[in-house]
Protein backbone atom coordinates (compact mmCIF):
# COMPACT_ATOMS: atom_id res chain seq x y z
CA UNK A 1 0.00 0.00 0.00
CA UNK A 2 1.32 3.26 -1.11
CA UNK A 3 2.06 5.68 1.41
CA UNK A 4 2.38 9.31 -0.30
CA UNK A 5 3.23 11.09 3.19
CA UNK A 6 5.29 10.17 5.94
CA UNK A 7 7.16 11.13 9.19
CA UNK A 8 10.34 8.99 9.36
CA UNK A 9 12.34 9.56 13.12
CA UNK A 10 16.02 8.16 13.25
CA UNK A 11 17.98 7.88 15.84
CA UNK A 12 21.68 6.21 16.41
CA UNK A 13 23.84 5.46 19.18
CA UNK A 14 27.81 4.11 20.62
CA UNK A 15 28.37 2.80 23.80
CA UNK A 16 31.70 4.67 24.17
CA UNK A 17 31.93 7.02 20.93
CA UNK A 18 33.57 4.91 19.69
CA UNK A 19 32.39 1.97 20.50
CA UNK A 20 29.71 -0.73 20.20
CA UNK A 21 26.97 1.35 17.97
CA UNK A 22 23.31 0.68 16.33
CA UNK A 23 20.79 2.51 14.81
CA UNK A 24 16.86 2.67 14.81
CA UNK A 25 14.51 4.12 12.45
CA UNK A 26 10.31 4.32 12.43
CA UNK A 27 8.73 5.32 9.99
CA UNK A 28 4.76 6.51 10.92
CA UNK A 29 2.24 7.99 8.81
CA UNK A 30 1.59 11.53 7.74
CA UNK A 31 -0.83 11.84 11.27
CA UNK A 32 1.66 9.80 13.63
CA UNK A 33 -0.60 7.81 14.37
CA UNK A 34 0.51 4.18 12.43
CA UNK A 35 3.96 2.54 12.15
CA UNK A 36 4.59 1.53 8.75
CA UNK A 37 7.82 0.55 9.38
CA UNK A 38 10.33 -0.27 11.53
CA UNK A 39 14.49 -1.20 10.98
CA UNK A 40 17.32 -1.17 13.51
CA UNK A 41 20.50 -2.74 13.28
CA UNK A 42 23.90 -3.07 14.72
CA UNK A 43 26.96 -1.49 12.86
CA UNK A 44 29.79 -2.62 14.50
CA UNK A 45 32.07 -0.04 16.06
CA UNK A 46 31.29 3.10 15.49
CA UNK A 47 30.93 6.67 16.73
CA UNK A 48 27.34 8.43 17.44
CA UNK A 49 27.41 10.56 14.11
CA UNK A 50 28.24 7.48 12.51
CA UNK A 51 24.78 5.43 13.35
CA UNK A 52 22.49 8.51 13.43
CA UNK A 53 23.38 9.15 9.81
CA UNK A 54 22.77 4.84 9.11
CA UNK A 55 19.64 5.55 10.97
CA UNK A 56 18.43 8.27 9.28
CA UNK A 57 19.52 6.16 5.39
CA UNK A 58 18.01 3.19 6.78
CA UNK A 59 14.92 5.75 7.56
CA UNK A 60 14.84 7.02 3.85
CA UNK A 61 14.51 3.54 2.35
CA UNK A 62 11.86 2.53 3.90
CA UNK A 63 10.18 5.59 3.31
CA UNK A 64 11.22 5.07 -0.47
CA UNK A 65 10.08 1.13 -0.54
CA UNK A 66 6.63 2.27 0.73
CA UNK A 67 6.26 4.65 -1.82
CA UNK A 68 5.97 7.92 -0.55
CA UNK A 69 6.63 11.32 -2.16
CA UNK A 70 6.72 13.61 1.20
CA UNK A 71 9.06 13.01 3.96
CA UNK A 72 8.66 15.01 7.48
CA UNK A 73 12.53 13.51 8.86
CA UNK A 74 12.89 14.11 12.61
CA UNK A 75 15.76 13.66 15.02
CA UNK A 76 17.14 14.37 17.86
CA UNK A 77 20.61 15.00 16.17
CA UNK A 78 21.36 18.67 15.77
CA UNK A 79 24.38 17.96 13.36
CA UNK A 80 22.79 15.59 11.21
CA UNK A 81 19.58 17.89 10.80
CA UNK A 82 21.73 20.72 10.23
CA UNK A 83 24.07 19.21 7.47
CA UNK A 84 21.35 17.93 5.55
CA UNK A 85 19.06 21.18 5.63
CA UNK A 86 22.61 22.51 4.20
CA UNK A 87 23.20 24.82 6.92
CA UNK A 88 26.49 23.17 8.53
CA UNK A 89 29.05 21.37 6.55
CA UNK A 90 30.17 17.68 6.75
CA UNK A 91 33.70 17.61 7.57
CA UNK A 92 34.54 14.14 9.00
CA UNK A 93 35.86 11.60 6.81
CA UNK A 94 33.85 8.99 8.16
CA UNK A 95 30.59 11.09 7.48
CA UNK A 96 31.03 12.35 3.95
CA UNK A 97 30.01 8.93 2.24
CA UNK A 98 27.37 8.52 4.19
CA UNK A 99 25.59 12.07 4.07
CA UNK A 100 26.26 11.47 0.08
CA UNK A 101 24.57 8.47 0.51
CA UNK A 102 21.75 10.14 2.57
CA UNK A 103 21.17 12.81 0.26
CA UNK A 104 20.75 10.44 -3.13
CA UNK A 105 17.95 9.63 -1.00
CA UNK A 106 16.67 12.74 -0.56
CA UNK A 107 16.71 13.52 -3.86
CA UNK A 108 14.06 10.75 -4.99
CA UNK A 109 11.44 12.24 -2.78
CA UNK A 110 9.11 15.29 -4.07
CA UNK A 111 9.77 17.09 -0.65
CA UNK A 112 11.90 16.41 2.79
CA UNK A 113 11.92 18.20 5.65
CA UNK A 114 14.37 17.96 8.42
CA UNK A 115 13.39 18.99 11.95
CA UNK A 116 15.51 18.79 15.34
CA UNK A 117 13.33 17.14 18.66
CA UNK A 118 14.09 16.97 21.93
CA UNK A 119 15.55 13.10 22.56
CA UNK A 120 11.96 12.93 24.91
CA UNK A 121 10.26 13.18 21.71
CA UNK A 122 12.63 10.88 19.52
CA UNK A 123 11.90 7.98 21.98
CA UNK A 124 10.63 5.12 19.52
CA UNK A 125 14.14 5.27 17.50
CA UNK A 126 15.76 5.61 20.65
CA UNK A 127 14.31 2.26 21.77
CA UNK A 128 15.28 0.77 18.24
CA UNK A 129 18.81 2.06 18.39
CA UNK A 130 19.25 0.39 21.37
CA UNK A 131 17.83 -2.93 21.19
CA UNK A 132 20.47 -2.41 17.98
CA UNK A 133 23.32 -1.60 20.82
CA UNK A 134 22.37 -4.98 22.79
CA UNK A 135 22.18 -7.10 19.97
CA UNK A 136 25.85 -6.57 20.01
CA UNK A 137 26.54 -7.94 22.84
CA UNK A 138 25.25 -11.55 21.43
CA UNK A 139 26.83 -11.00 18.15
CA UNK A 140 30.25 -11.14 20.10
CA UNK A 141 29.49 -14.40 21.72
CA UNK A 142 28.92 -15.93 18.83
CA UNK A 143 31.72 -14.14 17.26
CA UNK A 144 33.74 -16.32 20.24
CA UNK A 145 32.06 -19.35 19.71
CA UNK A 146 32.44 -19.22 16.17
CA UNK A 147 36.50 -18.64 16.84
CA UNK A 148 36.85 -21.38 18.78
CA UNK A 149 35.28 -23.58 16.10
CA UNK A 150 37.51 -21.92 13.37
CA UNK A 151 40.75 -22.69 15.21
CA UNK A 152 41.19 -25.47 13.74
CA UNK A 153 41.45 -24.33 10.52
CA UNK A 154 43.48 -21.45 10.99
CA UNK A 155 46.20 -21.88 8.41
CA UNK A 156 43.17 -22.31 5.59
CA UNK A 157 41.78 -19.22 6.77
CA UNK A 158 45.24 -16.92 6.74
CA UNK A 159 45.54 -18.30 2.96
CA UNK A 160 41.98 -17.75 1.70
CA UNK A 161 42.48 -14.20 3.39
CA UNK A 162 45.80 -13.38 1.49
CA UNK A 163 43.91 -14.01 -1.83
CA UNK A 164 40.39 -13.11 -1.31
CA UNK A 165 41.29 -9.26 -2.35
CA UNK A 166 42.66 -10.76 -5.77
CA UNK A 167 39.46 -12.84 -5.91
CA UNK A 168 37.06 -9.80 -6.03
CA UNK A 169 38.45 -9.14 -9.58
CA UNK A 170 38.82 -12.03 -11.21
CA UNK A 171 35.57 -14.30 -10.27
CA UNK A 172 33.12 -14.29 -12.28
CA UNK A 173 29.82 -17.18 -11.47
CA UNK A 174 28.18 -16.78 -14.26
CA UNK A 175 31.62 -17.88 -17.15
CA UNK A 176 30.67 -20.31 -19.51
CA UNK A 177 33.01 -23.07 -17.45
CA UNK A 178 29.87 -23.21 -15.40
CA UNK A 179 27.66 -24.71 -18.40
CA UNK A 180 26.65 -28.01 -17.39
CA UNK A 181 28.67 -31.55 -17.68
CA UNK A 182 32.53 -28.63 -17.12
CA UNK A 183 31.47 -28.33 -12.90
CA UNK A 184 34.20 -31.57 -12.47
CA UNK A 185 37.34 -29.40 -14.40
CA UNK A 186 36.83 -26.55 -12.80
CA UNK A 187 40.18 -25.12 -10.32
CA UNK A 188 38.54 -23.21 -7.12
CA UNK A 189 37.98 -19.94 -7.25
CA UNK A 190 40.98 -19.75 -4.69
CA UNK A 191 43.67 -21.10 -6.56
CA UNK A 192 42.57 -19.08 -9.60
CA UNK A 193 42.84 -16.55 -7.32
CA UNK A 194 46.13 -16.76 -5.61
CA UNK A 195 47.96 -17.06 -9.41
CA UNK A 196 46.75 -13.85 -10.85
CA UNK A 197 47.44 -12.62 -7.30
CA UNK A 198 50.91 -13.76 -7.64
CA UNK A 199 51.12 -12.38 -11.37
CA UNK A 200 49.21 -8.69 -10.35
CA UNK A 201 51.88 -8.55 -7.51
CA UNK A 202 55.06 -9.05 -9.72
CA UNK A 203 53.52 -6.12 -12.43
CA UNK A 204 53.02 -3.79 -9.74
CA UNK A 205 56.14 -4.26 -8.12
CA UNK A 206 58.03 -4.33 -11.31
CA UNK A 207 56.02 -1.17 -11.61
CA UNK A 208 57.50 0.57 -8.50
CA UNK A 209 53.13 1.09 -7.38
CA UNK A 210 52.04 0.53 -4.23
CA UNK A 211 49.59 -2.27 -3.61
CA UNK A 212 45.96 -1.77 -4.26
CA UNK A 213 43.66 -0.09 -1.46
CA UNK A 214 40.62 -1.55 -0.37
CA UNK A 215 38.87 1.03 -1.39
CA UNK A 216 40.38 0.58 -5.30
CA UNK A 217 39.08 -2.76 -5.03
CA UNK A 218 35.20 -1.46 -4.18
CA UNK A 219 32.63 -1.87 -7.22
CA UNK A 220 32.55 1.25 -8.78
CA UNK A 221 28.94 2.05 -9.64
CA UNK A 222 28.34 0.81 -5.87
CA UNK A 223 30.73 3.05 -4.27
CA UNK A 224 30.71 0.04 -1.36
CA UNK A 225 34.18 0.04 0.53
CA UNK A 226 35.32 -3.31 2.02
CA UNK A 227 35.39 -6.75 1.68
CA UNK A 228 31.42 -8.04 1.82
CA UNK A 229 29.85 -11.02 2.90
CA UNK A 230 28.45 -13.19 -0.23
CA UNK A 231 25.59 -14.54 -0.42
CA UNK A 232 25.10 -17.69 -2.92
CA UNK A 233 21.33 -18.20 -3.13
CA UNK A 234 19.90 -21.44 -3.79
CA UNK A 235 16.70 -22.73 -3.97
CA UNK A 236 15.78 -26.00 -2.82
CA UNK A 237 15.17 -28.80 -5.16
CA UNK A 238 11.72 -30.05 -6.45
CA UNK A 239 9.09 -31.13 -4.39
CA UNK A 240 5.62 -32.53 -5.80
CA UNK A 241 4.13 -29.08 -4.93
CA UNK A 242 6.25 -27.16 -6.62
CA UNK A 243 6.00 -29.51 -9.94
CA UNK A 244 2.35 -28.60 -9.57
CA UNK A 245 2.85 -25.13 -9.06
CA UNK A 246 1.12 -25.33 -5.16
CA UNK A 247 1.62 -22.84 -2.51
CA UNK A 248 4.25 -24.36 -0.50
CA UNK A 249 4.84 -22.40 2.41
CA UNK A 250 5.31 -24.41 6.57
CA UNK A 251 4.32 -27.95 4.81
CA UNK A 252 6.94 -30.15 4.62
CA UNK A 253 7.19 -32.39 1.07
CA UNK A 254 10.15 -33.77 0.39
CA UNK A 255 12.02 -33.68 -2.39
CA UNK A 256 11.23 -35.40 -5.69
CA UNK A 257 14.22 -37.83 -7.02
CA UNK A 258 14.69 -35.14 -10.22
CA UNK A 259 15.08 -32.45 -6.98
CA UNK A 260 17.20 -34.59 -5.17
CA UNK A 261 19.20 -34.49 -8.66
CA UNK A 262 18.63 -31.09 -8.57
CA UNK A 263 20.72 -30.97 -4.80
CA UNK A 264 23.50 -32.72 -6.45
CA UNK A 265 24.13 -31.19 -9.15
CA UNK A 266 23.39 -27.75 -7.07
CA UNK A 267 26.38 -29.49 -4.78
CA UNK A 268 28.75 -30.28 -7.30
CA UNK A 269 29.30 -26.99 -9.05
CA UNK A 270 29.69 -24.91 -5.44
CA UNK A 271 32.32 -27.92 -4.77
CA UNK A 272 33.82 -26.90 -8.00
CA UNK A 273 34.09 -23.52 -7.19
CA UNK A 274 34.88 -23.38 -3.60
CA UNK A 275 35.97 -20.78 -1.56
CA UNK A 276 32.66 -21.46 0.88
CA UNK A 277 32.89 -20.86 4.37
CA UNK A 278 29.52 -22.42 5.40
CA UNK A 279 26.13 -23.68 4.07
CA UNK A 280 23.03 -22.39 6.32
CA UNK A 281 19.49 -23.18 5.62
CA UNK A 282 15.98 -22.88 6.54
CA UNK A 283 14.61 -25.44 8.79
CA UNK A 284 11.93 -27.36 6.69
CA UNK A 285 12.80 -30.34 4.89
CA UNK A 286 13.37 -29.90 1.27
CA UNK A 287 15.73 -27.00 1.77
CA UNK A 288 17.79 -28.94 4.52
CA UNK A 289 18.16 -31.87 2.20
CA UNK A 290 19.28 -29.81 -0.72
CA UNK A 291 21.97 -28.25 2.06
CA UNK A 292 23.02 -31.28 2.96
CA UNK A 293 24.08 -32.03 -0.66
CA UNK A 294 26.11 -28.89 -0.91
CA UNK A 295 27.46 -28.98 2.91
CA UNK A 296 28.55 -32.42 1.99
CA UNK A 297 30.38 -31.87 -1.13
CA UNK A 298 31.98 -28.81 0.76
CA UNK A 299 32.99 -30.64 3.38
CA UNK A 300 31.67 -28.10 5.57
CA UNK A 301 28.79 -28.26 8.35
CA UNK A 302 25.42 -26.99 7.82
CA UNK A 303 23.68 -24.38 10.40
CA UNK A 304 19.92 -23.87 10.17
CA UNK A 305 18.85 -20.11 10.65
CA UNK A 306 15.04 -19.70 11.59
CA UNK A 307 14.34 -17.03 9.75
CA UNK A 308 14.75 -18.20 6.43
CA UNK A 309 11.80 -20.20 6.42
CA UNK A 310 8.96 -20.30 3.58
CA UNK A 311 6.33 -17.58 3.98
CA UNK A 312 3.32 -18.97 6.16
CA UNK A 313 0.84 -19.04 3.32
CA UNK A 314 -1.87 -19.92 6.27
CA UNK A 315 -5.00 -21.32 4.64
CA UNK A 316 -3.93 -21.11 1.27
CA UNK A 317 -1.64 -23.93 1.67
CA UNK A 318 -1.40 -26.80 -0.46
CA UNK A 319 -3.61 -24.48 -3.21
CA UNK A 320 -2.98 -23.11 -6.26
CA UNK A 321 -3.14 -19.69 -7.52
CA UNK A 322 -6.65 -20.15 -8.93
CA UNK A 323 -7.95 -21.83 -6.14
CA UNK A 324 -7.12 -19.63 -3.84
CA UNK A 325 -8.52 -16.65 -5.87
CA UNK A 326 -11.40 -18.37 -6.23
CA UNK A 327 -11.18 -18.99 -2.56
CA UNK A 328 -10.71 -15.56 -1.45
CA UNK A 329 -10.99 -13.14 -4.10
CA UNK A 330 -10.98 -10.30 -2.84
CA UNK A 331 -8.30 -11.29 0.01
CA UNK A 332 -5.96 -12.43 -2.72
CA UNK A 333 -6.51 -9.58 -4.92
CA UNK A 334 -5.34 -7.39 -1.85
CA UNK A 335 -2.53 -9.82 -0.85
CA UNK A 336 -0.87 -9.17 -4.50
CA UNK A 337 -0.58 -5.56 -4.14
CA UNK A 338 -0.40 -4.88 -0.40
CA UNK A 339 2.82 -6.50 1.71
CA UNK A 340 1.50 -5.83 4.85
CA UNK A 341 -1.82 -8.07 4.29
CA UNK A 342 -1.09 -11.66 5.81
CA UNK A 343 -3.07 -14.56 4.08
CA UNK A 344 -5.37 -15.98 5.60
CA UNK A 345 -4.04 -17.37 9.10
CA UNK A 346 -0.88 -17.39 7.51
CA UNK A 347 1.48 -14.09 6.88
CA UNK A 348 2.37 -11.23 5.51
CA UNK A 349 5.54 -9.90 3.10
CA UNK A 350 6.14 -7.71 5.24
CA UNK A 351 6.29 -10.20 8.32
CA UNK A 352 8.83 -11.92 6.29
CA UNK A 353 11.28 -8.97 5.25
CA UNK A 354 11.35 -8.01 9.06
CA UNK A 355 12.52 -11.58 9.84
CA UNK A 356 14.31 -12.82 6.55
CA UNK A 357 16.68 -8.93 7.38
CA UNK A 358 17.34 -9.80 10.99
CA UNK A 359 19.06 -13.01 9.27
CA UNK A 360 20.66 -11.41 7.16
CA UNK A 361 22.12 -8.59 9.71
CA UNK A 362 23.26 -11.95 12.16
CA UNK A 363 24.62 -13.83 8.97
CA UNK A 364 26.79 -10.33 7.70
CA UNK A 365 27.73 -10.38 11.63
CA UNK A 366 28.73 -14.36 11.47
CA UNK A 367 30.49 -14.22 8.22
CA UNK A 368 32.03 -11.12 7.69
CA UNK A 369 33.95 -10.80 4.15
CA UNK A 370 33.16 -14.52 3.28
CA UNK A 371 31.49 -16.93 0.94
CA UNK A 372 28.28 -18.73 2.05
CA UNK A 373 25.89 -21.03 0.66
CA UNK A 374 22.07 -19.78 1.77
CA UNK A 375 19.31 -22.32 0.90
CA UNK A 376 15.72 -21.43 1.36
CA UNK A 377 12.49 -20.50 -0.64
CA UNK A 378 11.57 -18.54 -3.24
CA UNK A 379 10.32 -14.96 -0.79
CA UNK A 380 13.00 -15.37 1.59
CA UNK A 381 15.71 -15.50 -1.67
CA UNK A 382 13.28 -12.58 -3.30
CA UNK A 383 13.42 -10.54 -0.31
CA UNK A 384 17.15 -10.80 0.03
CA UNK A 385 17.60 -9.41 -3.26
CA UNK A 386 15.36 -6.81 -2.62
CA UNK A 387 17.45 -5.67 0.30
CA UNK A 388 20.63 -5.98 -1.66
CA UNK A 389 19.13 -4.07 -4.50
CA UNK A 390 17.12 -1.28 -2.20
CA UNK A 391 13.57 -1.42 -3.91
CA UNK A 392 10.56 -1.81 -3.53
CA UNK A 393 8.06 -5.23 -2.77
CA UNK A 394 7.18 -5.05 -6.31
CA UNK A 395 10.31 -7.46 -6.57
CA UNK A 396 8.34 -10.00 -5.54
CA UNK A 397 5.59 -9.86 -7.90
CA UNK A 398 7.61 -9.83 -11.06
CA UNK A 399 10.85 -11.79 -10.44
CA UNK A 400 11.02 -15.68 -11.33
CA UNK A 401 13.11 -17.94 -9.49
CA UNK A 402 13.86 -21.48 -10.53
CA UNK A 403 13.82 -24.67 -8.43
CA UNK A 404 17.78 -25.18 -7.46
CA UNK A 405 18.41 -21.68 -9.28
CA UNK A 406 21.64 -19.86 -7.68
CA UNK A 407 21.71 -15.98 -7.24
CA UNK A 408 24.02 -14.10 -5.74
CA UNK A 409 23.98 -10.65 -3.24
CA UNK A 410 26.80 -9.33 -1.58
CA UNK A 411 26.39 -7.12 1.59
CA UNK A 412 29.62 -4.67 2.31
CA UNK A 413 30.20 -3.86 6.24
CA UNK A 414 30.05 0.07 5.11
CA UNK A 415 26.27 -0.97 4.37
CA UNK A 416 26.52 -0.91 1.01
CA UNK A 417 25.05 -4.25 -1.12
CA UNK A 418 24.83 -5.39 -4.82
CA UNK A 419 23.40 -8.34 -6.88
CA UNK A 420 25.99 -10.27 -9.06
CA UNK A 421 23.40 -12.64 -10.11
CA UNK A 422 20.28 -14.02 -10.21
CA UNK A 423 18.74 -17.14 -11.34
CA UNK A 424 21.34 -19.20 -12.21
CA UNK A 425 20.32 -22.87 -13.77
CA UNK A 426 23.63 -23.41 -16.08
CA UNK A 427 24.53 -26.72 -14.00
CA UNK A 428 21.50 -28.25 -13.75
Amino acid sequence: MTQREVIVEADGGSRGNPGPAGYGAVVFDGDHIRILAERREYVGIATNNVAEYRGLIAGLEAAAELGARMVSVRMDSKLVVEQMSGRWKVKHPAMIPLADRARRLVAGFDTVTFTWIPRAENSHADRLANEAMDDGTLIGEVHAAERQLLDAGAVAATVAEEVRDAEEQLLSWTDETSARGAEEHLPSWIDEARDAQSTAADARVAEGDEPPTAAEKAPGWTGATGRPTRFLLLRHGQTALSLERRYSGRGNPPLTDLGREQAARAAKMLAAKGGIAAVVTSPLGRARDTAEAAATALDVPVRVIDGLIETDFGDWEGLTFGEAAQRDPQLHARWLGDPSTPAPNGESFDQVRERVEAARRDLVALYPGQNIVVVSHVTPIKTLLQLALGVGPSLLYRLHLDLASLSIAEFYPDGGSSVRLVNDTSYL
